[in-house]
């Protein structure tokens, strides 16, 4: 099977996009699919847009350049010439590169989200200028239109497609993301892992970039209530470059953000993963979430709201337990409290968790799917 695979930047740099696109790449190849990239694509008329951009912010909106049919247009056109005649297929980790690619291949994409999925849901998709939702949404329309297959990370986002534009449903397809990390752990690994966690302080994880979003301030309040209800913990904070503390609360630690890209950095988020009894992450929105399936690769259970697409990653007292958007520190640390106090309960949880991680959680049974379903095209 032969692939053409478009990026707008270069797919084999793992840095790009959280290594998704690497990471899909990889796992095509994996199963033997001849890949040609075709990336580095550039924005046209890009100072124009940011003018544009910049008048739009001075009148307290959001305008979204890559939004705009002739950035759309103008991807397509670098991407025409350069796709081989013995394509099987155009493939794409995401819907704005080839939504306007005229060509007989079926097209492909593969992504996390929808643009209504996404509007009002990030900060960055918020008070958007009626300019940027309408083309925004006609993009997404002929993306859906005329791609032969629509893959969504999540039956949040796979949802909000057939609930907001004209598709056959019967081409909108889920295929979770997988963790992007290597593992070759083994359940007697993650057994040795777990039996090796502290018996006398519970050590939480908070791992992301986005202290505000990723629901900072509800994971120190569910530390403080547990050390309230008499059980010592630590909440381990990584990925914050400044924390919005003049002083650390007590039973904090920072470790400060952590690059995957030295193995330094891999090693000390090795560590903190392996010696973590819970992920928690109460974010405010979320369309996927990677860290939830790399910390069940620790065989570590996420502790997560129910929103966006974590549903699809995160199931109920299988691989972690989730809360509604308004739910307070104390029901999040009763359910900890719980599964700690009853250590085979929580053993129990933590291999279960490896387990979503072997089974639906990585990239060899995404790319599994992905070939099965491109051959039935």
């Amino acid at each position: 099977m032969k692939i053409s695979y478009i990026t707008t930047y270069n797919a084999l740099d793992v840095h790009n996009w959280s290594g998704l696109g690497y990471n899909i790449a990889k796992t095509l190849a994996d199963h033997h699919a001849e890949l040609e990239y075709i990336g580095d694509l550039q924005m046209r008329h890009e100072k124009v847009f940011k003018a544009k951009r910049s008048l739009y912010a001075a009148l307290g909106k959001r305008y979204l350049i890559e939004r705009n049919l002739a950035v759309a247009k103008g991807y397509a056109r670098q991407i025409e010439g350069r796709i081989s005649p013995a394509s099987d297929f155009v493939f794409c980790p995401g819907s704005l590169p080839i939504a306007c690619l005229d060509t007989p291949k079926p097209k492909i994409f593969y992504t996390d989200a929808t643009f209504a999925g996404m509007v009002g849901f990030y900060n960055n998709f918020s008070n958007l200028t009626a300019e940027t939702i309408k083309k925004g949404n006609q993009l997404e329309q002929t993306a859906l239109s005329s791609c032969a297959l629509a893959l969504y990370a999540s039956d949040w986002a796979a949802e909000t497609a057939i609930a907001h534009y004209e598709v056959d449903p019967k081409k909108v397809k889920v295929v979770p993301f997988g963790a992007n990390i290597e593992c070759n752990r083994s359940l007697d690994d993650i057994k040795n892992i777990v039996r090796q966690r502290s018996r006398t302080t519970c050590n939480l994880l908070f791992l992301g970039v986005d202290w505000e979003r990723k629901g900072g301030e509800l994971a120190v309040q569910i530390m403080q209530a547990l050390n309230k209800a008499g059980l010592p913990t630590q909440l381990h904070i990584a990925g914050i470059r400044s924390l919005p503390f003049s002083e650390l609360p007590e039973h904090v630690t920072d470790h400060g953000f952590i690059s995957k890209s030295t193995p330094a950095g891999v090693a000390q988020l090795e560590k903190l993963m392996a010696e973590s009894h819970f992920l928690v992450l109460p974010t405010k929105a979320e369309a996927y979430g990677l860290v939830f399936c790399e910390a069940n690769s620790f065989g570590v259970p996420a502790i997560a709201t129910n929103i966006g697409g974590v549903p699809t990653i995160v199931k109920e007292d299988v691989n972690g337990r989730l809360f509604p958007l308004s739910a307070p520190a104390t029901d999040y640390a009763a359910y900890i409290l719980s599964r700690y106090e009853n250590y085979q309960l929580y053993e129990d949880l933590a291999l279960s968790s490896f387990n979503e991680f072997q089974t639906r959680l990585n990239w060899t049974v995404a790319g599994k799917k992905i070939m099965e379903l491109l051959k039935e095209l």
